[in-house]
């Protein structure tokens, strides 16, 4: 696990969430989902990786308690 957190915090992995996250709130607003209480919530967590891509952090290091690598 301590090797996909290191990728997760690289420059790569970051791009990775933040494009995720900006995938499951489009499908959350505007795709397939739109208009439903389902798509409102697929945004809503799609805004998670957004804000832990630009912060820089994974959520799964505080899943597993480690410190930033």
């Amino acid at each position: 696990m301590a090797g996909l957190v290191a990728f997760m915090n690289s420059t790569v992995g970051r791009i990775v969430r933040v494009v995720l996250g900006l995938v499951l709130i489009w499908l959350g607003l505007m795709g397939p989902l739109a208009g439903s209480t389902g798509g409102v919530i697929v945004a809503i967590i799609g805004v998670v990786p957004v804000i832990m891509g630009i912060w820089g952090r994974c959520l799964m290091q505080f899943i597993a308690g480690g410190s930033k690598s």
